[in-house]
């Protein structure tokens, strides 16, 4: 049960790589690699300014900025200078390598000894259920500090996707929505589409970041490598659920995408647990992603070939 708990967290934390994944791929259609770099930014800024000293929830905001401040420079790469999306990315993802390294001033910091958000919650759980309290449930024992950080994660979680929600219903929201649709219609309509993918790049990145942050404090350390594998990651997220969510709709194409990135950490979980090795790990995710990519068409094309069936019958 606390490998379920673990990984149910976990999955919340990447949700927000997600749903950043998800402005930039079903938004704006933007193949951006940027993320595997703001991913390990947002983990890199988050824990070098925790060791400083800095108030976690203050360094988490900063690095959410510095995700989207590297988002902005690969929107305006593609939309300023005519480069490819997916160069664009492929340029700043490398040059955030060496940003990075000079953040954190080595390739690994820990975090174990020092206070994150994370730290707050169990020191609550501490205050509220004291000390080595635990819960049980379904017949297991849980400590009470890994649900209290599983209920903080949802709870952020939630907020970003109200958030989110909102957002691309407001005249600004709805504006990035239609550049991703039909740049031309919108642009012959007076908006900015370079301002409009620029700022939705820059979002997308800020939530990648958020969710390194989050993740590197929960993990205990940021490493420079810990970004390698996380686009793949989101892209896998997104697409199963969609698999899941029939429906377009925007709120339900939200939940989702959380509920993909839940699913794909319990499907790794489940994997690891039955004794796959760690090193297939990235191997076994590009599977998933094949089969979530496939999938959804070879369902579509059975249900045509049934329908002709019982036409001709």
């Amino acid at each position: 049960m606390t490998l379920l708990i673990g990984s149910l967290t976990i999955g919340l934390i990447l949700a927000m790589l997600a749903l950043g994944i998800f402005i930039s791929f079903r938004i704006f259609e933007f193949a951006d690699i940027t993320a595997e770099g703001s991913f390990t930014f947002g983990a890199a800024i988050g824990a070098a300014l925790i060791a400083a000293g800095m108030n976690p929830l203050l360094a988490t905001a900063i690095a959410f900025i510095g995700g989207f401040s590297a988002g902005c420079v690969t929107g305006i790469l593609h939309t300023r200078f005519k480069i490819n999306s997916l160069l664009s990315g492929i340029l700043v993802m490398t040059a955030l390598y060496s940003v990075n390294l000079h953040v954190m001033g080595k390739s690994n910091v820990p975090l174990l000894s020092e206070t994150t958000v994370f730290t707050w919650m169990e020191n609550l759980s501490i205050r509220i259920s004291g000390d080595g309290a635990q819960v049980n449930i379904l017949g297991w024992m849980v400590p009470s500090g890994d649900l209290w950080v599983l209920l903080f994660c949802f709870v952020i979680v939630l907020l970003i996707c109200m958030l989110l929600y909102w957002f691309f219903r407001t005249n600004m929201g709805t504006a990035m929505r239609a550049t991703g649709d039909n740049d031309q219609m919108i642009r012959a309509l007076g908006v900015n589409t370079n301002l409009m993918i620029i700022f939705g790049i820059g979002l997308s990145n800020a939530f990648i970041a958020l969710a390194g942050a989050m993740l590197a404090q929960y993990q205990g350390f940021a490493d420079v490598q810990m970004g390698i594998g996380m686009m793949v990651w989101g892209l896998a997220s997104v697409v199963i659920g969609e698999a899941l969510i029939s429906e377009r709709s925007l709120g339900l194409v939200i939940t989702g995408a959380v509920m993909g990135s839940v699913l794909f950490r319990l499907l790794v979980a489940i994997a690891l647990r039955w004794g796959m090795n760690p090193n297939d790990l990235k191997l076994i995710t590009a599977v998933f992603v094949f089969i979530a990519l496939i999938l959804p068409g070879m369902l579509n094309r059975s249900k045509k070939r049934s329908l002709i069936r019982r036409s001709h019958a």
